[in-house]
């Protein structure tokens, strides 16, 4: 327990941290709707828009076959929106209809890399030509689902593509953004496309037809693999104006880790673009691990752990954690996951995306995150974070077993990664209050009001308090 005589000894330090109050940012909530049909976004819309979020990542919009999930990551053709998720169609019926709601799509887009076919064909034209006959055979139809270009042709030939070969090293950076991401057992790869002229052209009209049935929001997948120039060709001012622009570069850390002055900040730098903030996680899930402390999560981004509020897309698990066996061990358990969305939901910077699936990872975690988008204490969260946008983040106190902060006056967040409960005696004089308000949890509904100089906050182990003002 924090004590009154405690509290008041290491005041000092706790109002030295409130001092520094981290400047308040516009963040609406994303959700990850991975692997979901367009059809049921759109009937889920209502539901979706009320349970407060107003963002929507859908699987990627282009040609594939397959009904696997990685299979929506590997282009056949990106001249039309044609898969087992849905088709152009329906993703402006998505569009149209979340728009109406307030809320924005974002479109998950593969511009590293075409199909892996060698097992059924040598060359890299493409789409090649037993789809170049689907489409002939059902003209009307694939037409209807055209974004740009002539689909009577290829777009791509050999000349469009790297030389092949596999990445071997992953932390040489020619060897990750020039050869191919392989399998093993003779695996040639998925075919890495060169940055020439006709595809930075193909590419751009891609990009410009999403934006033209109302996309807001580009989420670029394994751009790691990418050069800078390749993707500030691709990506001019008039594709990115209008639209929220973010990468995804996997690191184990931040400033420091290897992976992150190789890739991370070399993109973040060279682009301007926003991307996932895997130094927060990394920090995040240093700070619930056993032996770790929750003071890495006062300020990580004054150390160079976080990325700038304005860059950053923040979240506690991505679909790229479960469903690869190199990242399954960075999911957090359950419990630590729940703390680590009070905090991504509770604190200010960065845009939380929030990630739901329909179990494509069951046979080992079971249906998890199924549905997970509106699940009580995560929709609550989301109502949390709504109310105090534009409020700045203050600490008030923190050891390696909790930490506590306020959202302007309209908010305290609460996290306590240890099993003893913790008391925390606030000084409302130090830190401002609207008095005689009640504060509840969204949580737990449990409240307070302030009516004194001193009060009293308790947070149970292993648990988050998200007190708002009513």
């Amino acid at each position: 327990m924090l004590n009154l005589t405690t509290f008041r000894r290491q005041a000092w330090l706790w109002l030295s941290a409130a001092a520094a109050v981290v400047p308040s940012a516009q963040a609406d909530v994303i959700l990850h709707a991975f692997n979901w049909n367009y059809t049921e976004i759109t009937a889920k819309a209502n539901e979706i828009a009320a349970a407060g979020y107003k963002k929507v990542l859908v699987a990627p919009p282009l040609k594939s076959s397959g009904n696997e999930w990685w299979a929506r990551y590997q282009p056949q053709d990106l001249r039309l929106i044609d898969h087992p998720r849905g088709n152009k169609q329906q993703l402006q019926t998505l569009i149209t209809t979340l728009s109406g709601l307030g809320v924005e799509v974002y479109a998950d887009v593969v511009l590293n890399h075409m199909a892996n076919e060698s097992w059924k064909r040598s060359d890299l034209n493409y789409p090649g030509t037993e789809q170049l006959n689907n489409y002939s055979a059902n003209w009307t139809y694939v037409n209807n689902q055209k974004l740009f270009g002539d689909l009577s042709q290829n777009f791509l030939s050999g000349s469009d593509f790297h030389a092949p070969g596999c990445i071997s090293n992953w932390l040489d950076v020619g060897h990750v953004q020039y050869y191919r991401l392989c399998g093993g057992g003779g695996d040639t790869g998925l075919p890495d496309l060169d940055n020439n002229s006709w595809v930075v052209s193909q590419q751009q009209q891609y990009l410009q037809a999403l934006k033209n049935m109302g996309v807001k929001g580009f989420r670029v997948d394994a751009v790691k693999h990418m050069t800078n120039t390749h993707i500030n060709q691709v990506f001019t001012s008039g594709i990115k104006s209008g639209v929220h622009v973010f990468g995804e570069v996997i690191t184990s850390g931040g400033a420091g880790n290897q992976e992150y002055e190789l890739f991370l900040k070399p993109y973040l730098d060279g682009t301007g673009q926003g991307a996932y903030d895997f130094p927060l996680f990394a920090s995040i899930r240093s700070a619930l691990s056993y032996g770790g402390s929750m003071n890495s999560l006062v300020d990580p981004g004054a150390y160079g752990q976080a990325l700038a509020w304005n860059k950053a897309v923040t979240f506690a698990i991505t679909h790229d954690i479960p469903t690869n066996d190199g990242f399954r061990y960075q999911i957090l358990n359950s419990t630590d996951e729940a703390l680590a969305h009070a905090y991504i939901l509770g604190r200010d910077g960065g845009m939380p995306m929030i990630y739901s699936d329909h179990g494509e990872t069951a046979a080992l975690d079971g249906y998890r995150w199924q549905d997970f988008y509106k699940r009580a204490d995560i929709k609550n969260m989301i109502r949390f974070h709504n109310a105090t946008q534009g409020n700045g983040m203050q600490v008030m106190g923190y050891n390696d077993c909790f930490l506590l902060f306020k959202r302007g006056k309209k908010g305290v967040v609460g996290i306590n990664k240890c099993d003893q409960p913790v008391d925390f005696w606030v000084d409302s004089y130090a830190y401002e209050f609207n008095w005689y308000k009640n504060y509840v949890d969204v949580l737990a509904g449990n409240s307070f009001n302030v009516s004194s100089q001193w009060f009293k906050l308790t947070l149970p182990g292993r648990s988050a308090r998200m007190w708002l003002e009513q």
